[in-house]
């Protein structure tokens, strides 16, 4: 039987063995529950058999050793340094350590800097795309610069942009010419000289009142005839000389129109002036054309017979249509007279060419001229031994003229 403690009452006296074994006893098997305990201070009984189960006093716990923390020795910092990748300011210590005392705002600032100059970059380049756009819109030709807006928008450089644009399948329909000029040996032309060579093209094309086909638009405003002449870099001088040739023909009179069509049956009135303003036809030859047509009109005006070939000697030997003109009606009074001469004397044939070549002084003139005064002095000799006269057409020659 355990002993009880007088200063409590109804409390027992625990001996120290029975201590020592309660504190060997699992805490499991040692605990008292609130309710034995409640119910041994209230009545002093069902106090647990200290085998079975035992109280710790608080006193014995005190005896378990305490936990000895050990104590870190204080680091000492040594350096501090900024991470120039990140900005990072960072503590050095002499153990080796390091701490990030501030973060840095490289990265961001980095970034920060990036979006704002791919903005000013993209501004920039969107107000060159405004800045083509409005120049082409000036020559009525901003649909070309819309076509490629992603491409302009997308270049770093304003050579870039243009090269975009130039390379368009619209600027190339529209701007056509430039490629054929390549070709042809020419170098290509900006886009106000293309654009203003169609418009002095135009205007005088306007002003000698040549129908509208030949300067009307097609697609994209392309006016192909124009386009032509730019290829072909036909100057507007000689653009406007071609213009004239082909008027002379469109605007002569039946005879010389009427010599144009027995010369060239292929060529109508239009067709006529396609083939002036057809750059693969040489200006000379235009001319040459032009001027037998109207030589042509002179000889069918007189009676005299007109052939192409005839009159393009003429004409290349340097004969205009208004000094065939002008000796026309001598030329046909020689060429009739000395053929009815030469037939009555014996003679070669005098032919319409000989009396052309002595009234236009062309080549051959000199033989004709020799003929001409034979027979002139057989004419002569033959009146003036019956009447003493040399009368008669062919005695002209001799004041070098019929």
């Amino acid at each position: 039987m355990a002993e009880y403690d007088d200063t409590i009452p109804n409390r027992p006296v625990v001996d120290e063995k029975t201590k020592r074994e309660a504190m060997r006893t699992p805490a499991s098997t040692t605990a008292t529950s609130p309710a034995s305990t409640r119910k041994f201070e209230e009545t002093g009984a069902g106090f647990p058999d200290p085998i079975e189960e035992s109280v710790v006093d608080p006193i014995e716990e005190s005896v378990v050793d305490p936990v000895v923390t050990p104590i870190t020795p204080k680091k000492k910092l040594l350096s501090t340094y900024t991470d120039p990748e990140t900005g990072d300011i960072v503590d050095v210590y002499d153990d080796g350590t390091e701490t990030i005392r501030k973060k840095g705002t490289v990265k961001a600032d980095a970034a920060t800097a990036a979006e704002a100059l791919a903005a000013e970059r993209l501004a920039e380049r969107e107000s060159a795309y405004d800045i083509l756009f409005v120049e082409f819109k000036k020559m009525g030709l901003e649909s070309l610069v819309e076509a490629v807006k992603k491409t302009i928008i997308n270049s770093n450089s304003a050579s870039e942009r243009l090269i975009a644009l130039r390379n368009s399948p619209d600027y190339q329909t529209r701007f056509g010419a430039n490629k054929q000029r390549i070709e042809n040996g020419f170098a290509a032309i900006d886009e106000a000289t293309y654009l203003g060579l169609e418009d002095r093209y135009q205007s005088i094309l306007q002003n000698y009142g040549m129908p509208e086909k030949y300067y009307k638009r097609g697609k994209l405003g392309v006016q192909q005839y124009l386009a032509d002449a730019i290829a072909k870099n036909i100057d507007p001088v000689t653009f406007e000389e071609r213009v004239m040739e082909g008027q002379k023909i469109v605007n002569a009179n039946k005879t010389t129109f009427d010599a144009a069509k027995q010369f060239y049956p292929t060529l109508t009135d239009g067709d006529f002036l396609d083939y002036v303003l057809n750059p693969k036809n040489a200006i000379e030859d235009i001319k040459r054309k032009v001027t037998a047509a109207e030589i042509g009109g002179a000889q069918l005006g007189a009676g005299l017979q007109a052939t192409a070939s005839n009159a393009e000697t003429l004409a290349k030997a340097g004969v205009t249509g208004r000094q065939y003109q002008a000796k026309a009606t001598d030329i046909a009074e020689a060429s009739l007279r000395g053929g009815q001469l030469a037939a009555i004397y014996g003679q070669d044939p005098y032919t319409q060419q000989m009396a052309e070549q002595v009234q236009l002084d062309t080549p051959g003139s000199v033989e004709s001229l020799k003929k001409t005064k034979k027979i002139a002095g057989l004419e002569s000799a033959e009146f003036g031994r019956r009447t003493g006269l040399t009368g008669g057409a062919l005695a002209r020659d001799r004041a070098g003229g019929y």
